[in-house]
């Protein structure tokens, strides 16, 4: 199975720049951008942010109008999705307009991220798996509707969107951490301040052994 995935970066991120080893798409960059915003891991700090530090960073950084319509989300209804080594587990395939995806990393070991790219185009009739096959200069653009991280046995965060999907389509939905990824890694990208997409390590991409599923959102 191809290792690559041309992602398009949610705005502000446009970039379409591939990617020659695997990369977690547009959800570290947009993470970084947080970190940063709120200043983490100045000399102060005796250690490194944990997770839970970085989501409420996150949540400092929310726009208004994200704070205004995270207060209607006892009306959305939840999909609480798992994700293990290396799958996502409570995740149907039909869900209505307007759900908020959450995600729980069941994993000991290996953080997980749920990647949900689309809608796809109407006239896209190939199947998450055959698209995740093709040479890369075949592969579309794809933006993500929302992306959310979880470090091993946490809830997630989300760093694109806030896991609603509220066009109807059909969305592919990845994990492309690679495989073997250490958390203290992933948590020294997330302080990063380089610019450009973080090296995370030469492992495939987690969608390269299952980890990968198609979502009809109507």
């Amino acid at each position: 199975m191809n290792t690559h995935l041309r992602i398009t970066p949610a705005a502000p991120h446009t970039s379409g720049t591939r990617r020659t080893r695997p990369m977690l798409p547009a959800s570290l960059a947009a993470a970084a951008l947080l970190v940063a915003l709120a200043g983490c891991g100045s000399d102060d700090d005796d250690g490194g942010p944990t997770a839970t530090d970085v989501a409420a960073t996150a949540a400092d950084t929310l726009s208004a109008d994200t704070m205004t319509h995270d207060t209607s989300a006892s009306e959305m209804p939840i999909v609480a999705v798992n994700a293990v080594d290396y799958g996502f587990e409570d995740l149907p395939a039909t869900v209505p307009a307007g759900s908020k995806l959450t995600l729980t990393n069941t994993s000991a070991n290996e953080p997980h991220e749920i990647v949900v790219l689309g809608p796809l185009p109407a006239d896209e009739t190939r199947s998450v798996e055959e698209l995740l096959a093709l040479p890369e200069d075949e592969l579309p653009a794809i933006e993500p509707a929302t992306v959310i991280i979880a470090m091993p046995g946490e809830e997630g965060m989300a760093v694109v969107g806030d896991g609603t999907l509220t066009k109807p389509g059909r969305y592919a939905v990845i994990c492309s951490f690679p495989v073997g990824l250490d958390p203290a890694v992933l948590i020294e990208a997330l302080e990063s301040e380089t610019d450009g997409p973080p090296d995370l390590g030469d492992g495939p991409p987690h969608f390269t052994l299952g980890m990968f599923a198609e979502l009809t959102v109507e």
